[in-house]
């Protein structure tokens, strides 16, 4: 069996792949010179693409997929899908019948983490009273409504999304005792630490009883641009909206218009949603209306994952998928081509 890293891996990471994969294994990466070692060229993949039979990655170069022939698993070193549902991917795994995995899971305790500190930054004005510290300006009159934080205690928080991710910071969420309000497409799967859990058709009921929604589902054709004006219009005017999703869950213009109106108290997000339409459009990965520069917002930029132990276990548990698949096992985390996760 031929495994293809298609980032330039290590010395070290290849040979932790090597001890851990059956013996005879072959582990290949490409080498030279690169700007950015998890993304690859074409013409540095292609002379081991042509004959793999496994490729596993972070990311990939367009025309790779067509000359691997040999192809029977690709392990994508992401939680979310939707890049290669975008590139077409998963319906070329569809029809030549390729097994896809995913490391879902891996980074949900850096993610949860990062959620949580945009829930505690939005309601504690974090940046807003760093900066008034910094300048020695005194907030008064004291208790005023423009300065006086929002409190977590006895707060209800609502979780759109309760896999990984969205039951993690289920948990944190209990640690401030919150009230803990999920959602997600089957309600019948009790999660430990959410007190009562919903299907998306009582989203707007649940949306009406935050004061904080955490959007943590999963990217999917469903999902897409699915939060817009009646979502919003549905949440408390005091509610924080909270995205460690995707970008494209949620409308842009009517995102904008509800927290330049006052009708949303605050967002957070760690992705947005990338326009790329071709040269007939400007091409961008920030809000068009600039959503990310407002006064009631703070932003990172796809850094939820940036932490500490995530590429470590987003290598290993890719390779567990390796294991599982060359001794004919199921795929713990492969992933349903219909459903994109």
């Amino acid at each position: 069996m031929k495994v293809l890293c298609i980032w330039y891996a290590t010395e070290e990471e290849l040979a932790r792949m090597r001890a851990a994969l059956p013996p005879g294994t072959e582990v290949v990466a490409p080498k030279g010179e690169y700007f950015s070692r998890f993304e690859s060229t074409y013409a540095d993949l292609a002379p081991h693409a042509v004959d793999a039979d496994v490729i596993i990655g972070f990311a990939l170069p367009k025309g790779i997929l067509e000359i691997a022939e040999k192809l029977k698993l690709f392990c994508w070193l992401h939680s979310g899908c939707d890049d290669l549902d975008h590139i077409g991917a998963l319906s070329h795994f569809k029809r030549r019948g390729i097994k896809l995995a995913n490391i879902r899971g891996a980074n949900a305790v850096a993610v949860a983490e990062q959620a949580m500190m945009f829930v505690l930054g939005l309601a504690k004005k974090t940046i807003f009273k760093h900066e008034a510290g910094q300048e020695g300006r005194r907030l008064f009159p004291v208790f005023a409504d423009e300065y006086r934080s929002a409190m977590l205690d006895g707060r209800t928080i609502g979780i759109i999304g309760v896999g990984s991710i969205g039951s993690r910071i289920a948990k944190h969420a209990k640690g401030f005792d919150m009230q803990v309000l999920g959602v997600r497409r089957n309600k019948s799967l009790p999660v430990e630490h959410v007190d009562s859990m919903h299907g998306i058709e009582e989203l707007h009921s649940v949306l009406g009883r935050c004061d904080y929604v955490v959007l943590a589902a999963p990217s999917t054709r469903e999902t897409s641009h699915f939060f817009g004006e009646p979502e919003l219009a549905a949440m408390k005017q005091t509610a924080f909206l909270i995205n460690v999703s995707r970008g494209s869950l949620v409308q842009e213009r009517a995102l904008h218009d509800a927290l330049t109106s006052g009708r949303l108290r605050g967002y957070a997000a760690d992705a947005w949603h990338r326009y790329e339409y071709g040269r007939a459009f400007p091409i961008s990965f920030l809000p068009r209306l600039e959503v990310h520069k407002l006064p009631n917002v703070l932003c990172s930029i796809d850094q939820a994952a940036n932490a500490d132990d995530v590429l470590d276990r987003d290598i290993t548990w890719g390779t567990e998928s390796i294991i599982e698949f060359a001794a004919g096992a199921p795929i713990a985390r492969e992933v349903d081509l219909d459903l994109g996760y």
